[in-house]
């Protein structure tokens, strides 16, 4: 790490060193960006004119503007656009031989406003920046600016989004917004959706996008005509960092510890060598023996299977290492510089993080129903889970104009993740005639998630268009994951291999990739001279092609010797007893995998009437209407049988909202739409899989509807002084035909499969608000508290004779009663230090329904609290101190009086420098 932190710095003093020459005459320069405060959209043609000099430029289409030669000092900034009230920006610090970032928002036909000061870090990026977002939207959404992530220990988006009202997040990665899950919510890149991926869920685990990398998350929880409309829950935008106006190289580098990891004796998997940079190798590759075996449909000599046990990777044990620490390294560079006389704007930036992770006192079991209506706990495990974890990402985003009136832009982007698990647990199994047993898992994951963006904006006139083409691309490696399982069949004897049963010994290979093209395109026209009033149309048209495939195979040895049986697994599988002449093993594919195809069509078109009613009402409607096409093939890992779906849907949905500015600082929004949720790729493919070791049977249903849905919403918002806010939002959801995971009555080994339930509704009440207390007394202006909650249930109607469920009316899964995030900063004076404690709790939730009698099974409430530390000292250096998890409170899921897992994390803590030269 010292090594390269180096290199970047020696990197830093050359660039530096070739700075141009122009930089360093007496005179400075400002740049920045001109933005409709209501919009968000750069203006156009905007006068910026410094009033000491009358020099002066024009915004260009974006409305970003440069002005040089601007004399060193303190300059008042002059900025008017036809109907928007001008404004008057004094104090602009612009020092000799450097350049000062002033972006500016203005109001339509606002009054003129003198004595303001603005710079680009407290605008850009900043809090009050995403208040005049979420401020100025058409529709009610939630926003988190680039500071707000900056101001706490969150290191992806996933963490970042636990701060949103209405929002959980489940299993580290999913979000979950007004207790509806990722079936109903929808993820977004610099505008364009993102593939999924997930093999059985199309949903973006948001864990995949570093917080070094973002701008901002903003998240739609209303339909307009403009978005795609199959979300109900929320639209999550994630937008990518813009470049700074002046050229700017940062350097990061951190490093820290967890309180149950670092120094302490855990579990680890075997490496390869490559797991640092979250590369699975060829090694861990499905065997060539095996692949050519195919379905396993023919007959297969002795000879064969001995080849398939010599060719799998000998992995099956988890090894013993001390824990050690996490480390961190980022670095970026953006600006602007003329390329081939072209001002071109620029940003290149890349970050990388490595860590450790364990879960701790680590206890499994099932449930199962005893007499007189009681739960009875089996097949209890215990033991321990030990990870690392690599998360690296990069991105170039460019921009330039052409003209006066355009501008094209270039987003792209690639980030990875890697985890390599290692697991030892040991129990009773109930369920294998109470015997005890042993179990160690090896398993690693890759993700990784590109896409390329190019798009442009034009100003024609009264008015806009904006295009772009988006070409996205992920991949989900599961590669070689092991279960080997030790049983002590006889009381007294030693631990032996449980090797003549299918789940003793199994490998496990998946892979998936999902490629993605998204065109779309805006039309916006003014209409009047003021500006209220405007039309805007639209169109999309999106493919995406998806290619998944999971196979298992299991490896039993009912012939080896006992005493080989008691041998490690290394030593079993490491070819001995495999030779020819040998029949000890076979190897047969499991029912727990299979393959799908999907080909995926998207084509919408829609119109939206924005219109400026009597004193400060705006009516925003119009349609949106979406054609679907699917067409699915799946087959199992046994059999040749292809199961086929090609489900297509016409839908029209339609959107009405009303915005009444009550007072300059007060809004009242009401929204009614209709959207949709369409089943999942997965759901609807008829294979059976099931998980290793007691998992449950799983099967896709082909007759699966789409599911509609009605929204109404009603936010009353108060933004008393920037940066501050107070909001209460009513919301209900009718869903007709609901998918819903239920259990399939059946005579024997129950199946989960998806039903459309009848109907379902989901209502609520968010709270979200950010004061200074400097309204208590002066001497506390510098502290800032915030909390939002939410407050929701939900009722969901089965009604379907194949469900088994306990519950026919019951809460929704995922569905949490309440949401509560809370917390204070800290930031005296200019704000280069501050401090913020936050606090963040979801109330007990269904995360699984039961099946008759069992009750159902629920995550209990857990209580997180984060610290976090931030200042800026001489010569550009920047240091952060950050505390998360200092409860270390434990991860539970019961069922009825049965602790079905349960597992503590450990307290982590890091320190990271900035250097910005």
């Amino acid at each position: 790490m010292t090594g390269n932190l180096r290199c970047l710095l020696i990197c830093a003093l050359l660039l530096n060193a070739a700075a141009p020459a122009s930089a360093q005459q007496p005179a400075g320069r400002v740049a920045g960006r001109v933005v409709d405060a209501q919009t968000g959209l750069g203006l156009p043609g905007a006068s910026i004119v410094v009033t000491s000099t009358e020099q002066g430029v024009l915004s260009g289409i974006d409305g970003r503007y440069l002005l040089t030669n601007v004399p060193a000092g303190v300059v008042a900034v002059r900025v008017e656009s036809i109907g928007y009230g001008a404004k008057t920006v004094t104090d602009v610090q612009v020092p000799s031989d450097g350049v000062t970032e002033l972006n500016i928002t203005l109001d339509p036909q606002a009054v003129e406003l003198d004595g303001i000061r603005v710079t680009a870090a407290a605008e850009r990026g900043s809090v009050s920046r995403a208040l005049d977002e979420q401020r100025n939207a058409s529709g009610i959404v939630s926003a988190l600016s680039s500071e707000q992530i900056a101001r706490s220990p969150d290191g992806d988006a996933a963490a970042a989004m636990r701060r949103v009202s209405g929002v959980t997040v489940q299993d580290g990665r999913y979000v979950f917004v007004r207790g509806l899950g990722e079936r109903y919510t929808t993820t977004a890149l610099n505008g364009a959706r993102i593939p999924s991926p997930e093999p059985e869920r199309k949903v973006v685990p948001l864990d995949l996008f570093p917080s070094g990398l973002l701008q901002s998350i903003t998240t739609s929880k209303t339909f307009t005509p403009d978005l795609p409309g199959d979300f109900s829950g929320a639209r999550v935008n994630i937008r990518t960092r813009e470049f700074p106006g002046s050229r700017q190289l940062t350097i990061s580098a951190g490093g820290g510890f967890n309180t149950r990891v670092t120094g302490r004796d855990l579990f680890a998997a075997p490496t390869i060598g490559g797991e640092w940079l979250g590369a699975s190798g060829n090694e861990r590759a499905l065997p060539r023996p095996v692949r050519e075996a195919g379905d396993f449909s023919a007959p297969l000599a002795q000879e064969d299977i001995n080849a398939m046990v010599r060719s799998f990777r000998n992995a099956w044990t988890p090894q013993r290492a001390s824990g050690r620490g996490s480390s961190s390294l980022g670095v970026s560079l953006g600006g602007t510089d003329p390329i081939f006389g072209q001002p071109v704007s620029y940003l290149l930036s890349g970050t990388y993080s490595y860590g450790e992770e364990v879960r701790d006192d680590e206890v499994r079991a099932r449930a199962l129903p005893g007499a007189n209506g009681t739960v009875l706990e089996v097949d209890r495990f215990s033991g321990s889970t030990g990870r690392t974890s690599v998360l690296w990402g990069g991105l170039a985003n460019l921009s330039t104009l052409v003209g006066e009136h355009s501008r094209f832009f270039f987003n792209g982007n690639l980030n990875r993740s890697a985890d390599n698990e290692a697991r030892f647990e040991a129990g009773t199994s109930e369920n294998h005639g109470n015997i005890p047993m042993e179990v160690q898992r090896l398993r690693f994951v890759q993700r990784t998630i590109g896409s390329a963006q190019l798009g442009a904006e034009h100003q024609l006139g009264s008015s806009r268009v904006d295009w772009s083409v988006t070409g996205s691309a992920v991949r989900r490696s599961e590669p070689d994951r092991s279960e080997f399982v030790y049983a002590q069949t006889v009381e007294g004897e030693p631990m032996r291999w449980f090797a003549a049963s299918n789940e003793g010994a199994v490998r496990t290979f998946g892979e998936l990739e999902e490629n993605s093209f998204e065109a779309a395109l805006n039309y916006r026209l003014h209409l009047g001279r003021d500006a209220r009033h405007a039309l805007q149309l639209g169109g999309l048209y999106r493919r995406t092609d998806r290619d998944a495939d999971n196979r298992a195979y299991s490896i039993s040895g009912r012939s080896l010797p006992a005493d080989a049986l008691a041998l490690p697994a290394e030593q079993i599988m490491d070819g001995r007893f495999a030779q020819p002449g040998d029949s000890y093993f076979r190897v047969t594919p499991l029912s727990q995998g299979g393959s799908y195809t999907a080909e995926d069509r998207l084509v919408a078109g829609y119109a939206m009437l924005e219109l400026g009613l009597a004193g400060r009402v705006q009516l925003i409607t119009g349609a949106r209407v979406e054609y679907s096409e699917l067409d699915l093939a799946a087959q199992g890992t046994i059999g040749s049988d292809v199961f086929e779906a090609t489900p297509s849907y016409t839908d029209l949905l339609p959107s009405l909202s009303l915005n009444v500015g009550i007072t300059d600082d007060q809004n009242l929004r009401l929204s009614v739409s209709q959207t949709l949720a369409r089943p999942e790729y997965r759901e609807l493919a008829n294979v059976q899989y099931r998980e290793v070791l007691g998992g449950e049977n799983v099967v896709g249903n082909p007759d699966l509807e789409r599911t509609l849905i009605r929204n109404a919403d009603l936010r009353w918002e108060w933004y008393p002084n920037p940066g501050e806010v107070v909001s209460l939002a009513l919301f209900a959801k009718r869903f007709d035909a609901p998918i819903e995971r239920v259990y399939r009555a059946t005579s024997g080994t129950s199946i989960v499969t998806y039903v459309n339930a009848e109907e379902a509704e989901n209502f609520g009440v968010e709270l979200e608000m950010r004061k200074r207390l400097g309204f208590i007394n002066e001497s506390l202006e510098s502290i800032t508290v915030f909390a939002n909650a939410t407050v929701m249930d939900s009722r969901i109607r089965i009604g379907h004779e194949a469900s088994s469920q306990t519950s026919t009316e019951r809460s929704m899964v995922g569905q949490a009663p309440y949401v509560v995030n809370t917390g204070a900063t800290w930031a005296p004076g200019a704000g280069t230090t501050s401090a913020t404690l936050l606090y963040n709790t979801v109330g007990r939730r269904i995360v699984s329904a039961g099946e008759v009698p069992l009750p159902d099974v629920y995550e209990e409430r857990r209580d997180v609290l984060d610290l976090s530390f931030r200042t800026t000292l001489p010569g550009g250096l920047g240091v952060k101190i950050d505390a998360k998890n200092l409860l270390d409170a434990p991860y539970e899921l019961t069922q009825g009086d049965v602790l079905r897992e349960s597992y503590r994390s450990g307290r982590s803590f890091a320190i990271g420098l900035t250097w910005q030269p």
